[in-house]
């Protein structure tokens, strides 16, 4: 059986590190460890299919405005060079992997990160990446959904791709228990397709 490549599209696992999907880890997402067996199933489709896979890190530094203890509303989590920043162990990685948050910013979108004092925002290298391989379409996995893959899946809707979100292969971390819900309203009316 042959596969015919894709060119156009790419699979973007977002944030499947320790600190999320590990019960262990600082900022752990309920389902996290499903989402890694998820994304692993996503990843060996994408790449059946000759598609793109790239990968986004959170790697913050140990002192920064997006944590709790110094004024964010976030645990300390995924701080650069320890075990929580890791991705899971049993995640697949087959492709580029893309560092976000690593100056102390929010590092929300894999597209960009916004400085927390001045609100200036500055690209990763994603775009430049999907841009290189020709990908007009992405299907978008990973932790959490309410945050991270939102703000990734929308962000890639404004520079023009087509969306769509695996939620097979996504859990959220519900800081109100009603942020998964209000999400998925977001994404659908910002034009991500929901796939279930």
């Amino acid at each position: 059986m042959t596969t015919e490549l894709s060119t156009s599209a790419a699979l973007i696992v977002v944030d499947v590190q320790n600190d999320f999907a590990d019960p262990n880890g600082s900022l752990f997402v309920e389902g996290g460890e499903a989402v890694v067996a998820a994304s692993n199933a996503a990843i060996t489709a994408a790449t059946e299919r000759g598609e793109l896979i790239v990968y986004t890190q959170d790697w913050h530094p140990p002192e920064t405005p997006h944590f709790v203890d110094y004024g964010g509303v976030w645990p300390t989590h995924c701080v650069r060079d320890t075990w929580g920043a890791e991705l899971h162990p049993d995640l697949t990685v087959s492709g580029p992997v893309v560092r976000k948050g690593t100056g102390g910013e929010d590092g929300y979108s894999g597209f960009s990160m916004r400085n927390v004092d001045t609100g200036e925002e500055s690209p990763t290298e994603l775009g430049a990446i999907l841009e290189a391989h020709g990908v007009d379409t992405v299907t978008v996995v990973g932790l959490a959904f309410d945050v991270c893959v939102k703000a990734t899946a929308i962000d890639g809707i404004a520079r023009g791709l087509h969306v769509l979100v695996d939620l097979n292969a996504s859990a959220s971390v519900n800081l109100d228990p009603n942020d998964h819900d209000k999400a998925a309203t977001e994404l659908e009316a910002a034009g991500v397709t929901l796939l279930s």
